[in-house]
């Protein structure tokens, strides 16, 4: 016996045509954040692979430095123009449905600290990330095409090179951060290893413990990267003691723009660029300016310097071509939020990072209201404190 079933025609039609509908809708906000819009991007990375910045007095092989470094002392080569292309290829892919195709100079503003080796980078970047398509091909043989890469002069570069030493206030810091019993006990078990290294190097320990001289810092260096192009470095400078020496150099770091007295601190350091940063974001979240990125190329104490300004600094230093990513969306309520990323292996992809205070997705008015202790409109003034 059949049974008697309604005539179900037309209202499987019909909802078979809601239900792809409702697929639609679904699929188009899984493609769009559900809802939400990305609207501005800012990038701040640190140069490629250089040569050394200068030797330190005993050093014995740079000598061959015209033969390992041809272009001279903080050059990019051709390691670093490949991280930066790599950087910059990296950009294009993560920012395809972001950025147009082709390049667009109402679209991004590239600002570089006035350095060979990050305008280089900026330059190496931008080829990856605007390789000319269509008419913008000007030599079939060439993959690259001209993009500005602004610069700011050294003298009154005070948003992408620090510390800024001209600053009576924050040199107070210093000292009080360096005199600091906290400071002394952790400084204390790398004195032997200074003790050791000092006369190897050719310098007394007072001289190296001048954070403001930069004698350490570029003496390591010259033995890093000596390391990294297969040259053998003397030996007293194993793995052990270079190990040692970055940690110290890591201490060194945070002292001078962390720990003791962050904020103050980068009132007149980190929280200029961060003052800085924010006035484009909030640009691009109240007008309708056509720029969708804003890329600073700098230097890893351009990111120590921003990162411990925002406290998100994880008192390691930035390797070559680290990224610290500013993402600016539109959610679907119509408000703004800020999430911050930072990447150091292009192959591992960038860590999220979370302003203290906030959630991973910051909404843009909370972000400004947690910096607004490290934000100053007088400079000059704040630096004139006692």
């Amino acid at each position: 016996m059949l049974l008697s079933m309604p005539y179900l025609g037309h209202s499987l039609s019909g909802w078979g045509l809601s239900f792809l509908s409702l697929c639609f809708i679904l699929l188009l906000q899984r493609a769009t954040g559900a809802g939400r819009e990305l609207k501005f991007v800012t990038v701040v990375y640190r140069h490629g692979d250089r040569s050394p910045i200068s030797p330190y007095p005993k050093s014995p092989r740079f000598i061959y430095a015209n033969i390992l470094w041809p272009q001279g002392p903080g050059q990019l080569t051709r390691q670093g123009i490949r991280q930066q292309y790599k950087l910059g290829r990296y950009l294009r892919k993560k920012y395809k449905n972001f950025l147009s195709s082709q390049y667009k100079r109402k679209e991004i503003y590239v600002l570089s600290t006035d350095r060979d080796r990050t305008i280089m980078s900026a330059q190496a970047n931008l080829a990856g990330l605007f390789p000319p398509e269509g008419k913008q091909i000007w030599n079939h043989r060439i993959a690259w095409q001209p993009i500005p890469v602004h610069t700011l002069s050294r003298k009154n570069d005070q948003l992408l090179t620090y510390p800024i030493l001209e600053c009576p206030r924050f040199l107070k810091l210093l000292k009080e951060t360096m005199d600091s019993s906290e400071f002394k006990l952790k400084l204390k078990k790398y004195m032997p290893l200074l003790g050791q290294i000092a006369p190897q190097l050719g310098y007394d320990v007072k001289t190296l413990l001048d954070v403001n001289n930069h004698k350490l810092w570029n003496a390591y260096d010259t033995l890093l990267v000596e390391n990294i192009y297969n040259q053998p470095g003397p030996s007293w400078a194993d793995q052990a003691t270079m190990y040692k020496l970055r940690s110290l150099l890591e201490l060194a770091v945070t002292a001078v723009f962390g720990d003791h007295k962050r904020e103050e601190k980068a009132r007149v350091q980190g929280g200029l660029l961060v003052k800085g940063i924010l006035n484009q974001i909030t640009k691009a979240a109240t007008t309708s300016d056509p720029r969708k990125m804003m890329m600073y190329s700098a230097h890893d104490i351009t990111i120590i310097a921003l990162q411990s300004a925002l406290g998100v600094f994880d008192k390691k230093l930035p390797p070559y071509a680290a990224c610290h990513f500013f993402e600016l969306y539109k959610e679907a309520d119509g408000k703004y939020t800020i999430e911050m990323y930072y990447l150091t292996d292009i192959t591992k992809g960038p860590a999220p990072l979370t302003l203290p205070g906030c959630s991973k997705a910051c909404p843009l008015d909370k972000f400004k209201q947690l910096v607004a202790p490290i934000i100053v409109d007088d400079w000059t003034a704040e630096c004139q404190k006692a």
